[in-house]
C-alpha cells in the first residue's frame, strides 16, 4: 500500500491511497475532512492494519466462499433458507460493498428499511442473524477487526409476543372434528401429544415404534427439497431422542398401522400425507370446531405448554422435545401465565393462613395454661 496526505483549499487535509484487492487487482481511493495531517495519516495506518486480502471482497462474493465452507456443516433445509433470505433481503443492500465497509451505520439504515415493510419480529430477527454470522465468519477466519453488527444493535425479537397453543378442552373440539380421516386424525394426535416436529413424524417408519416399551425413536427427519421428500438426519444431535407414549396413543397407533397396506420396517408410516395436506386438514377441523386458528407447529407449543402446566422441569421437556440447550426451552415456554400465578397466590394464602392459624392456637394454649394457674 502507498498512501498520499494532500492539503485542500478549506485548510482540510485528505489522503489518496492504493492497495491491492482479494483478486489481485491495484485499487485507488481518498478520504477527505481530516484536520491535520497527522491525523491523517494515524487514520491510513490503521486503515492498512484493517486490510487484508480478503475483507476488502464484496459480500456476494464472500457470500459464495461462506456458502461452500457451510454447506457441509449444516442441514441441507437450513442451508435453503438461508440462501433464500441472503439473495433475497442482504445481498440486494450489501452485495457489492466490501466488508471492510459494512459499518454500523449503514446496517442500521438497512435494518431501518426492513422495519418499514412491516415484517414480523421474529423475522427481522431471523434476516439479522443471518447477516452478523455471515459478518462473524469474517471476524473469525478472514481477519475482518469486528462485527459491525453487534455495534449496529439487532431488530426484531428472538420469540412473538405471544405464543399461540390449543388448550387440552380446544384440542379435543377440533380431534372430534377431523375424526372422519384416521390418516389426519391419528397424526394430529401424534403430534399434539408428543410434541415432536412435522418432518419428524412425516419420517417416522414402522421399525421406530417400540409397541412392547411403548415409546417411539426420534432418528430422521422429512423435508421436501426440489419438490421431492428426502430423508435427512435430525435438526440437532439433541433431536435425536425416545419419545414415550399414552396408552390410549400407543393403542390408536397399533390400529392404525394394521390398516396400513403391505407394511414393512422401513416402510414410512405417513408416506401418503405432505405437509400441506396436514395444513388443509388443520383449517378443516377448525372451521368445523371452531376452536382459535393455530398453525401446525403449534401443536408442538400446544404440548410443551401442557407440560408446564403438569410441572415437569424444563430439562425434562427439554429431553421430550429435543431442544440442545435447556434455556431455549425455558425462554420459549416456561413463562408464568395467568393461571400459574394465580396458583402461586393461592398457595401463598393457604400458608398465610396456616401460619395465623398456627398463631392462633398457640395463643389459645398458652391463655389455658395461664388459666389453670
Amino acid at each position: 500500500m502507498s498512501c498520499i496526505p494532500k492539503r485542500d483549499p478549506n485548510g482540510t487535509w485528505r489522503i489518496q491511497y492504493r492497495w491491492k484487492d482479494y483478486t489481485g487487482k491495484s485499487c485507488k481511493s481518498q478520504k477527505r475532512g481530516f484536520r491535520t495531517k497527522k491525523e491523517a495519516e494515524e487514520w491510513y495506518m490503521q486503515f492498512m492494519l484493517q486490510q487484508s486480502d480478503d475483507i476488502t471482497m464484496t459480500l456476494s462474493k464472500f457470500w459464495e466462499v461462506y456458502k461452500d465452507d457451510m454447506k457441509s456443516r449444516i442441514r441441507e433445509t437450513t442451508m435453503r433458507n438461508k440462501e433464500y433470505i441472503v439473495r433475497d433481503k442482504i445481498l440486494p443492500y450489501f452485495g457489492d460493498t466490501p466488508l471492510n465497509e459494512i459499518t454500523a451505520p449503514k446496517i442500521r439504515k438497512w435494518q431501518s428499511s426492513l422495519m418499514e415493510k412491516g415484517y414480523k419480529p421474529t423475522y427481522l430477527k431471523t434476516i439479522n442473524n443471518q447477516l452478523s454470522a455471515i459478518l462473524n465468519y469474517a471476524v473469525n477466519y478472514y481477519d475482518l477487526k469486528s462485527n459491525p453488527c453487534h455495534k449496529a444493535g439487532s431488530m426484531g425479537k428472538s420469540h412473538a409476543d405471544k405464543m399461540e397453543y390449543w388448550t387440552l378442552d380446544e384440542f379435543n373440539s377440533f380431534e372430534d372434528a377431523i375424526v372422519d380421516k384416521q390418516t389426519s386424525w391419528i397424526a394430529f394426535k401424534i403430534l399434539f401429544w408428543t410434541g415432536m416436529r412435522l418432518g419428524e413424524m412425516l419420517a417416522l417408519t414402522i421399525d421406530d415404534i417400540d409397541f412392547d416399551n411403548g415409546v417411539i425413536e426420534i432418528s430422521k427427519s422429512l423435508a421436501r427439497l426440489d419438490g421431492k421428500d428426502k430423508v435427512t438426519p435430525p435438526k440437532t444431535e439433541a433431536s435425536k431422542r425416545i419419545i414415550t407414549m399414552s396408552q390410549e396413543l400407543k393403542q390408536d397407533l397399533q390400529e392404525y398401522i394394521s390398516t396400513i397396506y403391505r407394511p414393512t420396517p422401513k416402510k414410512r408410516i405417513f408416506a401418503n400425507i405432505t405437509k400441506s395436506y396436514l395444513e388443509h386438514e388443520m383449517k378443516r377441523g377448525i372451521e368445523a370446531s371452531g376452536v382459535k386458528k393455530i398453525h401446525l407447529h403449534c401443536l408442538r407449543h400446544s404440548h410443551a405448554s401442557m407440560l408446564v402446566q403438569m410441572g415437569f422441569s424444563p430439562l425434562e421437556i427439554a429431553n421430550r422435545l429435543g431442544h440442545g440447550r435447556v434455556t431455549t426451552t425455558i425462554e420459549t415456554y416456561c413463562h408464568p401465565t395467568m393461571d400459574a400465578q394465580q396458583r402461586i397466590a393461592d398457595k401463598l394464602s393457604a400458608m398465610e393462613t396456616e401460619q395465623e392459624d398456627k398463631k392462633v392456637n398457640q395463643r389459645m394454649t398458652e391463655a389455658s395454661g395461664q388459666g389453670k394457674e
